[in-house]
């Protein structure tokens, strides 16, 4: 299937994102009136189909949407952050996104605001399109225009020089179907073959500046993400599609995490629960560590939650160029080991993003925990493996109670889950659990991954009722927990350290 490309580019504050989240039906972009939300190019991937007046052979056509930042976002006099920083570095960074997203697309989608009519920055915008010899390959878009009573007031648009704009309404969803056969009739069929099927989600976490961004932009070998040393660059995830070794991935760049205390507005939460939602759609975590900073409470929190969801996790050690000197290898991992604890079974990867060293491991490490976590074991070897566990030692009796294991199964992948009917699931908890997932880890092809153990009395459940009823609970604790529940429990701010604000 063809694919066509469109960037998506107009000053701040024209609802570029709100266009792009209503043609993708999901929210791919925060969108808040702040300017300058929106600073890397975010993508999405679309099926179109063809006009309803279209011959009968007509096909739907892909096409590959990227927003981009507003152009202009900040004013030559600056905006100050919480931090201090003057976010007018920023713009030059993100009006070189917005040249590259132009380069590389077939169709631009210029966005203005019907309400506000043309004004100075966007005569600007369209006579940087002209000057680039681009200006026929041009969708003029007039958003925001709310009912036909607003189309007259759009029109005043046209003297942008760039033809007649389409009208229509991110917001209301007026003229959307329009907009979206405008795009299917100029997207130009290229003899490009659809993009392979991603093997594997990578959530790429961290805290701030331990170069997550970096590490996208090695992977792609472009200025794919902006990197910047102005701290939380990143606001949106930003998914982007890879192709190494003959093994299609997405990897999501995610904002950088710090104090909750510290948000400096809205945005920065919305980022924040973004990169929650990030690491449950993930299959692998690439969890970031700067090996030049000591390991934060936040690095520890975010090991936590990454427990918390059962995700296989490979943890990065980034910037070890820089680090050499001060600590042997082995000395390091086990420091990380002792201030990660409860991720002792996950493998580590010494890289340096900024010198492409350590990435084809790092990747390729990632691949071995996606096929662990999506290993099926038949229930002959679970029983006899756990039997022999429980025989070598088993849980402490209570009260005359011998523990008694009648069934093992896996009941589930990614996590893999194992179900475990026993006589009383009481003895199995705590120390003697921990200690059975360490042996299942040993001695089942698990060795690197978290495992889910569900415990169940003969006479109340069958196997497949625990199979479901391990998928509901999963839900149900992402639900009860959700965002509120980590803000309470592992962003409380009294848990977390006094002193300056980690930055990325």
């Amino acid at each position: 299937m063809p694919i066509t490309t469109v960037a998506i580019v107009g000053r701040p504050n024209v609802g570029k994102s709100s266009l792009l989240n209503r043609l993708a039906r999901r929210r791919v972009s925060i969108v808040d009136p702040t300017p300058g939300v929106t600073r890397d190019r975010v993508s999405v991937m679309l099926e179109l189909d063809p006009p309803t007046e279209s011959p009968r052979e007509a096909e739907p056509r892909l096409v590959e949407l990227t927003d981009t930042g507003g152009y202009g976002v900040y004013t030559a006099d600056g905006t100050i952050d919480d931090a201090g920083e003057d976010l007018s570095r920023l713009t030059e960074d993100i009006e070189d996104q917005i040249a590259i997203a132009i380069e590389q697309s077939s169709v631009i989608m210029m966005v203005c605001d019907a309400q506000s009519g043309p004004l100075p920055l966007d005569q600007a915008v369209a006579d940087i399109l002209r000057t680039r010899g681009q200006a026929d390959r041009v969708l003029l878009v007039a958003n925001k225009t709310d009912g036909d009573t607003w189309e007259a007031h759009a029109m005043e648009l046209a003297g942008l020089g760039l033809g007649q704009p389409l009208c229509c309404s991110a917001t209301s969803g007026y003229g959307m179907r329009d907009l979206e056969e405008a795009i299917w009739e100029r997207s130009e069929f290229e003899d490009i073959d659809a993009p392979d099927e991603s093997e594997m989600r990578l959530a790429i976490v961290g805290r701030r500046n331990v170069g997550k961004s970096t590490l996208i932009n090695a992977l792609a070998g472009e200025e794919r993400v902006i990197v910047s040393e102005i701290a939380g660059t990143t606001r949106d995830a930003v998914d982007v599609e890879f192709n190494m070794e003959g093994h299609a991935f997405t990897a999501i760049d995610t904002a950088g995490l710090r104090r909750k205390k510290s948000f400096a507005d809205d945005i920065e939460f919305y980022a924040y629960r973004r990169m929650l939602t990030s690491i449950r759609r993930s299959d692998v975590v690439l969890f970031l560590i700067d090996a030049t900073q000591k390991i934060s409470h936040v690095d520890q929190k975010l090991g936590q939650e990454l427990q918390r969801q059962f995700k296989p996790v490979v943890l990065v050690v980034n910037k070890w160029d820089l680090a050499e000197g001060a600590a042997s290898p082995e000395d390091f991992l086990s420091y990380l080991t002792q201030e990660l604890r409860g991720l002792d079974y996950a493998p580590i990867v010494l890289i340096s993003a900024q010198e492409g060293e350590g990435l084809k491991d790092m990747i390729s490490m990632a691949f071995n925990l996606n096929a662990q976590a999506s290993h099926r074991e038949s229930t002959a070897q679970v029983n006899e493996v756990v039997k022999g566990i429980l025989a070598k030692r088993g849980p402490s009796s209570r009260l005359g109670s011998q523990a008694k294991l009648y069934y093992a199964s896996q009941v589930d992948v990614r996590p893999p889950t194992l179900a475990l009917v026993v006589n009383k699931p009481d003895l199995f908890e705590g120390r003697y659990e921990r200690y059975l997932m360490n042996r299942l880890r040993e001695q089942l092809p698990f060795s690197e991954v978290p495992i889910r153990l569900l415990f169940s009395r003969k006479h109340r459940k069958t196997i497949e009722s625990m199979k479901q009823t391990g998928r509901a609970a999963a839900r149900a604790k992402r639900e009860a927990e959700g965002v509120e529940g980590i803000e309470q429990d592992i962003w409380n701010e009294g848990d977390l350290p006094d002193g300056p604000v980690e930055s990325d």
